[in-house]
């Protein structure tokens, strides 16, 4: 019997598969942090998280509100000042992969987390950069998680907060960055990697029970496929529970504040 899930916790189970058990990650909040605790605590036991306020090898309970968590800070191996985490540990090249989401994304995996509509005038003031520009380009390579739709996935982002493969080809190089960039865009609906060549965010797998017209009725642009598309594994009972009993934990620790 096959497990019911939703399609949020399929893009959370298919981000998390994406995590090592010897990566080092740089764990952005919300969804990213979701997916990189689920792989922790399943399959990836000891992949290192680092949280941008100077947490290594965090091991939270709950799902942190804010990199000011202090549940962050309790179960991490040692904090270190925000100038050391960036400067040593980031700009250092000793952090295999970003984990990262954002407000709108192109097909080059450029990320907006800045403003929707134009700068001066808003249509919404979003929370801004923080770190993500850093990690964007210094982590050896980046995964991205968002829920796909119109409004997010667009021809032209409105601000460009964090490259992704800036202008496609080999625009990112030109910049003078030696990182490989976004390898994995994982929504609700697919698995995009990037082309080799023209470094387009390309369909690898589809999720169970998705169409490509739903694909390409929640994208902005005119999705391409690779030549081969897998379907992506349903999730299983184990990693459903053990993702459903985070969830539950973190709304428990988070009404009790």
């Amino acid at each position: 019997m096959m497990a019911n899930y939703k399609p949020n916790e399929m893009m959370t189970v298919a981000a998390a598969r994406a995590l090592r058990n010897e990566d080092v990650c740089f764990v952005g909040i919300g969804q990213p942090s979701a997916a990189a605790n689920l792989a922790r605590l399943s399959h990836a036991p000891n992949v290192t998280l680092i949280y941008e306020s100077g947490t290594l090898g965090t091991k939270p309970t709950v799902l942190p509100l804010s990199i000011g968590d202090g549940e962050l800070c309790e179960t991490a191996l040692t904090t270190v000042s925000v100038p050391e985490m960036f400067r040593y540990w980031l700009q250092g090249g000793r952090i295999s992969v970003g984990f990262l989401g954002g407000a709108q994304i192109d097909k080059y995996a450029n990320l907006n987390t800045t403003v929707v509509g134009d700068y001066n005038k808003p249509k919404v003031r979003l929370p801004g950069g923080g770190g993500a520009p850093e990690i964007a380009t210094s982590c050896g390579e980046i995964f991205i998680i968002m829920a796909q739709g119109k409004r997010s996935f667009v021809e032209k982002i409105d601000f460009f907060t964090s490259i992704g493969h800036g202008s496609g080809g080999d625009s990112r190089q030109k910049l003078g960055i030696k990182t490989k960039g976004p390898t994995r865009l994982i929504t609700d609906l697919a698995i995009y990697q990037p082309d080799p060549e023209t470094k387009e965010m390309i369909v690898t797998s589809i999720h169970p029970g998705v169409t490509r017209e739903q694909i390409q009725e929640n994208t902005g642009w005119t999705v391409r496929y690779a030549a081969q598309v897998a379907e992506t594994p349903v999730p299983t009972a184990q990693e459903l529970d053990i993702l459903r009993e985070l969830q539950a934990r973190t709304a428990r620790a988070h009404a009790a504040a």
